[in-house]
C-alpha cells in the first residue's frame, strides 16, 4: 500500500513518526493509500524550508514569479483529467464535477498569472516641501493553507498560487482524507519552475495544525472548513499576532418566489443541493418557498429527487457519488431522523441506499424534507450532505428575515422575475455572497470569496484582490533629497504648502 507522504524543500520527506491514517474510495470503502501524519520536528522542517526560500523569492521580480505562474497554469491544463481522476477516486464526487473543481481552480491561477499589474499602487508627485509619496506592497513571509476534503485542488488553488505570487513561500496542509492531489500540485510547481522551499505540503491532522499555528516563523494562515474550527484557528492564530482568514461553515438558502420560472427554481435546486452529494460550502440546504407556489415546487421536485442516480462517480450519467465518509453518512442518517423526529415532513427518504457492485461504499440517496421550521435542528446546523429542506414563508420581508436571523451568512439565491424584489433583495440580505436567479454564486477568480457572520473569522475574503490585500502588506513611503530640504528643525506637523 503506496505512502502519501510530505513535501518539504523540493523533494518527497519520509515519515518521522509511525503516525498514519488510511484513504479510502468512498465509492468501494476500500483503502488505496496510507497518508502520513507529521508531529512537530516535522513541521519545524517544512517552515524552516519556506523561511530560508522566502527572502530571495520575496526579491524575484514579480514578472519572473508571473512566468512561472503562466507555467504552472500550462501544466494544469495538460494535467486536468488526471487531477480530477484523483479527486473522484478519494472525495467521491463525479468525475464531470471534478472537471469543474479543476477548471476554478485554474482560473485563480490565471488571475495570480497577473500580480506584476495588480500589485501596482499609487504614487503622488510633490505633495508638499519637495516630498514625494507612494506606497507599495511587500511579501509576509511564510503562509500556510489549511484545506477542506471536499475541495482538494480547488481551495488550495484560492490561497497558494496568489501567496506564491505575491512573493511570500507557502506551506498547503491539506485534508488527510483526499491528500493525493497536493502532492501533484508540488510536482507540477516543481516543473514550472518554482523554486525549492517556496512551496512545501505538511500532510496531517489537529498535530500538525496546531503546530503550524504556534510556529513564530508563520506570518498568516488561510482555512476553509467548519465554523467550529474556524472559529478556533481564527482565536489562536489571532492571539498569536498572525495574520488569519478562516472560512466556516454555511447554510445556504434559495428563496422561491411566486413568479419565478418554476422549472428554473427546481432545475437550480437540484444541483444545487445534491451536485457534489451537497458536500459544497455553497450547496443550497433550505429551499424557502415564499406563498402559495410551495405545492409545486414539493411536487416537481419530489420525483426529481426520487429519479438521482447514485452511483461511483468515474461511471457515465451518474449524478451523484457518494459521501466522504462511513462516520459522515451516519451524521447525516442521524440528522435526517431528528427532522422526522422534530416533526417535519420527509418527502423523499434517501437512507438505506445500495448500489449495486458497490455495497461498501459510503452511498446515502437524495432527502427531501417539507414543512421544515426556524427551531429544527435541520435548518439551523449545516448538514453538508444531500438534503434539502423546505421551508414556507407568507412574503418576501418573512423570507429575508428568516435568512437575516441565520447564524451563517455565506451564500444564498433568489429566483424571480421582477427586478425590484432582486434589488431590494441583494442590497438587504444579511450574507456574502447572492445570486438572482443563479443557484450557487461562486464569485469568480478576480472578485472575492467569502461569508458574513459566522462564515467567516478575519477581515478579508479569498483569493481576488482581497487576497491580495492578505498576502501583501501595505507600506506608506514619504521622501525628500537633500536640495529640497528646508534649513532648521521643524516643531510643527508638516502641511502642504
Amino acid at each position: 500500500m503506496s505512502i502519501i507522504s510530505h513535501y518539504i524543500n523540493g523533494t518527497i520527506v519520509n515519515p518521522t513518526n509511525a503516525r498514519s491514517q488510511t484513504v479510502l474510495n468512498p465509492a468501494t470503502g476500500a483503502e488505496v493509500a496510507q497518508v502520513a501524519l507529521a508531529d512537530q520536528p516535522l513541521v519545524d522542517q517544512a517552515v524552516a524550508a519556506a523561511n530560508a526560500a522566502w527572502p530571495v523569492w520575496s526579491e524575484t521580480a514579480p514578472l519572473r514569479r508571473a512566468r512561472v505562474m503562466f507555467k504552472f497554469k500550462e501544466l494544469l491544463d495538460q494535467n486536468q483529467e488526471k487531477i480530477a481522476a484523483l479527486i473522484t477516486r478519494e472525495h467521491g464526487k463525479i468525475f464531470s464535477d471534478a472537471m469543474g473543481e479543476v477548471t476554478r481552480g485554474i482560473e485563480v491561477v490565471e488571475f495570480a498569472c497577473g500580480l506584476p499589474q495588480l500589485l501596482k499602487t499609487q504614487y503622488s508627485d510633490n505633495i508638499g516641501g519637495g516630498i514625494d509619496h507612494w506606497n507599495i506592497r511587500q511579501s509576509l513571509g511564510v503562509t500556510v493553507g489549511i484545506t477542506p476534503f471536499n475541495f482538494p485542488f480547488m481551495v488550495p488553488m484560492w490561497m497558494a498560487p496568489l501567496a506564491i505570487a505575491c512573493g511570500n513561500s507557502f506551506i498547503l496542509k491539506p485534508s488527510e482524507r483526499d491528500p493525493s492531489a497536493s502532492l501533484l500540485i508540488a510536482d507540477l510547481l516543481q516543473q514550472a519552475g518554482l523554486p525549492d522551499g517556496v512551496f512545501n505540503v505538511v500532510q496531517g491532522d489537529k498535530v500538525a495544525v496546531d503546530a503550524l499555528l504556534a510556529h513564530p516563523d508563520v506570518a498568516a494562515i488561510s482555512f476553509v472548513g467548519s465554523t467550529p474550527i474556524a472559529q478556533y484557528i481564527h482565536s489562536e492564530a489571532s492571539r498569536l499576532g498572525k495574520r488569519v482568514q478562516a472560512l466556516g461553515g454555511a447554510k445556504n438558502h434559495l428563496v422561491v418566489m411566486p413568479d419565478a420560472n418554476l422549472d428554473q427554481a427546481v432545475d437550480a435546486l437540484m444541483g444545487a443541493a445534491y451536485g457534489s452529494a451537497g458536500e459544497r460550502c455553497m450547496a443550497i440546504s433550505v429551499a424557502v418557498a415564499v406563498g402559495e407556489i410551495a405545492d409545486a415546487l414539493v411536487a416537481k421536485l419530489k420525483p426529481r429527487v426520487r429519479a438521482l442516480k447514485v452511483g461511483d462517480g468515474m461511471t457515465a450519467q451518474v449524478e451523484m457519488g457518494p459521501v466522504i465518509s462511513a462516520a459522515h453518512k451516519a451524521k447525516i442518517e442521524s440528522m435526517i431522523a431528528s427532522g422526522v423526529a422534530q416533526g417535519a415532513q420527509l418527502v423523499v427518504d434517501g437512507r438505506g441506499l445500495q448500489v449495486t457492485g458497490h455495497e461498501q461504499g459510503f452511498f446515502i440517496g437524495g432527502s427531501l424534507f417539507d414543512h421544515v421550521h426556524e427551531g429544527m435542528q435541520i435548518h439551523r446546523e449545516e448538514i453538508f450532505g444531500p438534503v434539502l429542506c423546505v421551508v414556507r414563508v407568507p412574503d418576501f420581508s418573512a423570507a429575508l428575515d428568516l435568512i437575516n436571523r441565520h447564524e451563517f451568512g455565506n451564500g444564498v439565491s433568489l429566483f424571480t422575475a421582477d427586478g425590484n424584489t432582486a434589488r431590494e433583495f441583494s442590497r438587504r440580505v444579511q450574507v456574502g455572497m447572492v445570486g438572482i436567479n443563479v443557484p450557487i454564486p461562486v464569485p469568480m477568480a478576480w472578485h472575492s470569496f467569502g461569508g458574513w457572520k459566522r462564515s467567516l473569522f478575519g477581515d478579508m475574503h479569498a483569493y481576488g484582490e482581497e487576497g491580495i490585500r492578505f498576502y501583501t502588506r501595505y507600506k506608506s513611503v514619504m521622501q525628500r533629497w537633500p536640495d529640497s530640504i528646508v534649513k532648521g528643525a521643524e516643531f510643527t506637523m508638516p502641511v502642504a504648502k
